[in-house]
């Protein structure tokens, strides 16, 4: 049986080896996730609360 996956030996990156490109592309990706978390997480603290109601419109929420 031939075996198709790689030892851990053959992997570019093993062991601390990794290029500095992927270093660099996992940082930004890190920091690209962050920055949309914070932008989202303002974005729910300042219009997350919606005070107003349909006028003739029953709040089913209280009624329950």
């Amino acid at each position: 049986m031939q075996e198709f996956e790689p030892t851990m030996e053959q992997i570019d990156d093993y062991n601390g080896k990794e290029s500095e490109t992927k270093r660099n592309t996992i940082k930004n990706v890190i920091w690209i996730t962050l920055t949309i978390g914070a932008v989202l997480a303002l974005a729910h603290h300042l219009y997350g609360v919606v005070d107003d109601q349909i006028p003739g419109v029953p709040d089913l929420v209280k009624r329950f």
